[in-house]
């Protein structure tokens, strides 16, 4: 199981180092049922952090983070994450805690995934 997991927290890596330009420091994620729990640590790049320093900087950096990643993993899911896990993703819900810098990200599918 620790294989699958290590290889899901690459697929997001690298996917959201492509997106935005830097991807999470570390992830931690929990399969349970059907579904992938991953924490996000450290999410943030050096101007995304600078931006955030006002209230609508931040509010503008949340809803790209959260609004961005969840539209595209629907219309189009990370390549390999689907046939990782040998099931359909069909529901991403995402927040980003921007004072923290802290992610979540549950991952539905349409079949157990343990």
């Amino acid at each position: 199981m620790s294989k699958k997991i290590h290889e899901f927290n690459d697929i997001i890596r690298k996917l959201r180092k492509e997106l935005f330009g830097k991807g999470p420091e570390r992830i931690n994620t929990v399969f349970v049922e059907n579904m992938a729990v991953s924490t996000l640590y450290g999410n943030l790049t050096p101007t995304e952090k600078f931006i955030t320093g006002t209230k609508e900087g931040a509010e503008m950096v949340h809803t790209a983070r959260t609004k961005m990643i969840q539209e595209l993993y629907v219309t189009n899911p990370p390549i390999g994450l689907e046939e990782l896990v040998e099931a359909k993703l069909v529901h991403l819900f995402s927040d980003l805690k921007i004072e923290e810098d802290i992610a979540i990200s549950v991952f539905v599918f349409d079949k157990n995934i343990i």
